[in-house]
């Protein structure tokens, strides 16, 4: 398989048709080799438009969604950003490339050893890897320009929002399937928030998350 050309084909026919026209992430795109991010046995769906499985039964989502998501965040190179859930990297790995400094948070011990070796084999030296409740983020830290939620929430945690730095950005796909929305938020202010809703989808669950009751008394 050509991958080269492979790569090329997933820019020109899936990123660039679904809004992602940012000339820096369609640099990152082309030159980052998706194809060290997949195990071994599914590197043939690297660059298709479909889910592709991980260990753990977790999957990486389709590469469309995960240029969108971090376009829509309109990085600059002296951002700091958080993300949560890391997966294999590959997002990791693109946000590295656009900004400053990533800290990704994992909640698989095993996913997080997997990421931070394609990182390091991807050459990758400014995002750290960690393992933990990435629901709960990093507030230590904190503020960040940007926060990235890589898996759907039923609403976005108020305590990831109270991480931004003022006038930064989060992006997260909210609601339940098969009704999600993608979310970007603002801050405004100590207090204040603008929530924007941009594009459909479905995207896998974040691991930990508890869904809502839907049972009333």
């Amino acid at each position: 398989m050509n991958f080269d050309q492979a790569r090329f084909n997933m820019v020109e026919q899936q990123i660039r048709t679904w809004h992602v026209l940012d000339p820096k992430v369609i640099e990152v795109l082309l030159r980052l080799k998706r194809e060290t991010f997949v195990p071994l046995e599914y590197q043939n769906l690297a660059y298709s438009d479909t889910d592709v499985p991980l260990v753990g039964g977790k999957t990486m989502p389709a590469p469309c969604i995960q240029a969108r998501l971090i376009n829509d965040l309109h990085l600059v190179t002296t951002d700091k950003v958080l993300e949560i859930g890391t997966g294999s990297g590959y997002s990791t790995a693109i946000l590295a490339s656009l900004c400053n400094r990533v800290i990704s948070i994992e909640q698989d011990s095993i996913m997080s050893e997997v990421a931070k070796s394609n990182l390091q084999n991807a050459g990758v030296h400014n995002a750290e890897v960690r393992v933990g409740d990435a629901l709960e983020g990093s507030a230590s830290d904190g503020p960040y320009d940007a926060i990235i939620l890589q898996g759907s929430v039923p609403e976005i945690p108020h305590h990831l929002l109270e991480q931004l730095q003022i006038g930064g950005n989060l992006i997260a796909v909210v609601g339940e399937d098969p009704m999600m929305q993608t979310c970007l938020v603002t801050r405004q202010g100590p207090s204040s928030f603008t929530h924007k809703n941009l594009w459909d989808t479905i995207l896998p669950r974040l691991e930990g998350i508890k869904e809502p009751s839907h049972f009333h008394f």
